[in-house]
């Protein structure tokens, strides 16, 4: 009662419709759309149920706070952390003793609320039956949806404290008992679910999964040009087959495209992907790279993505590497330790240093002229390469990720 109280002393408003199943009838709670920090308030609505959370999350105030709900926690360390937390759940959801219901967000990500994405399996396993549970905030001023290319955490808690007040309406759904087909296929389960708050919220639902919206931050923390067009890059490649072939990778060896020309046209595009400039796929994947509907491209945006797509699990810096090959100052001969490939002025230099971090020009002309020690107004990649590895709050930079090296999509014919 404290924590639903905390809300509405804040200037929340909740509307609650029907009412919540017991959990002899639905040991599992699917919450969705999830959208907004602000969704934390189905925990004390629903009689403070289970929730899965991190084990980072427990070293703090709310932590101990959440250590009241009995939760299931997730270590990020942990290898076969995933397993373990289906293990439990399957457990919990099947067990006779008294445990509280499971709240799941089975997006497993935020969205804008304009539609479902596909829902992850894992509250869908236990093949028990499940209370769909959806969430809307029927505000004419929209302060509270948290999506990875809005506003961030503090602004959105501060627009939301300034207004008068935020309305928040929760819709326990009839509780959905599997068929057995369902019961030995999840992801149908998840879907037929998903098929039913999708009608009850009134919203369509769109293949996009918490893989791909993770591709996507990535992609935008990295600068990588139509970073929000990035999975439709990614299917559209895979249907015409680039993305096997590995085309791009020999265009940047070859340095056939640099700042002199870089600028491609449709069948330009084509001929150097070598697929066909007719096919509807080839026209999709050109016109998302057209700015102001001009009828060139500049094919480093392309490039730029391919790299991105073709080492989504390797460390930040050797995406770099290969984006530095796009900036390289071609010379006859310096004097130097390294070959005259990968050298960068101040504008190369600065080109790449976007896809690492926000820098300004000045900062930019100040590491290099740090890295330039002769003075030659070049410095090689691996000058900075070796710089970043020094500086501990770039060591992010040096670590892979768990984002699958291969992934495969589905694409429709």
């Amino acid at each position: 009662m404290v924590g639903r109280w905390s809300y509405i002393i804040s200037g929340m408003t909740i509307t609650i419709r029907n009412n919540q199943a017991n959990r002899e009838d639905a040991a599992i709670l699917v919450i969705a759309p999830h959208s907004t920090f602000l969704d934390s308030v189905i925990v004390f609505v629903t009689k403070m149920s289970t929730i899965i959370v991190r084990n980072e999350s427990m070293d703090n105030y709310a932590g101990k706070l959440i250590n009241f709900t009995q939760p299931i926690y997730v270590s990020r360390e942990d290898p076969n952390s995933r397993q373990n937390t289906i293990k439990s759940i399957i457990e919990r959801a099947n067990s006779k003793l008294d445990w509280p219901q499971i709240i799941i967000f089975p997006e497993g990500t935020c969205t804008n609320r304009s539609c479902l994405i596909t829902f992850k399996p894992g509250a869908f396993y236990p093949g028990v039956p499940v209370q769909p549970v959806c969430i809307r905030y029927p505000n004419k001023l929209d302060t509270v949806t948290w999506t990875w290319e809005g506003p961030g955490v503090l602004k959105l808690l501060w627009l939301t404290l300034t207004q008068i007040q935020t309305a928040c309406e929760i819709e326990f759904l009839p509780v959905y008992v599997p068929s057995d087909e369902e019961k030995k296929n999840p992801k149908m389960f998840a879907n037929n679910v998903r098929k039913v708050m999708a009608k009850a919220l009134d919203v369509p639902t769109s293949d996009y999964t918490y893989d791909d919206c993770r591709l996507m931050t990535r992609a935008k923390e990295l600068n990588i040009p139509n970073a929000a067009d990035i999975v439709e890059i990614e299917r559209l490649n895979q249907k015409i087959s680039i993305d096997q072939r590995h085309i791009e990778e020999n265009i940047l060896a070859t340095g056939r495209i640099n700042s002199k020309n870089c600028y491609v046209s449709l069948s330009e595009f084509a001929k150097l992907l070598e697929v066909a400039p007719n096919d509807v796929s080839t026209k999709l994947l050109f016109s998302l790279f057209r700015k102001d509907n001009e009828e060139n491209i500049d094919f480093r945006d392309y490039l730029m993505c391919a790299i991105f797509l073709n080492r989504t699990s390797v460390p930040a810096i050797q995406i770099l590497e290969s984006i530095s090959k796009l900036y390289e100052t071609k010379v006859d001969y310096v004097e130097t330790n390294t070959s005259t490939k990968g050298l960068l002025n101040t504008d190369g230099l600065l080109n790449v240093m976007k896809h690492a971090m926000p820098l300004t020009s000045d900062d930019c002309t100040a590491i290099f002229t740090q890295l330039d020690k002769r003075n030659q107004k070049l410095i090689s990649f691996y000058d900075l390469q070796e710089w970043l590895s020094s500086k501990p709050e770039h060591s992010h930079l040096f670590k892979a990720t768990d984002l699958p090296t291969k992934r495969k999509i589905q694409c429709d014919q």
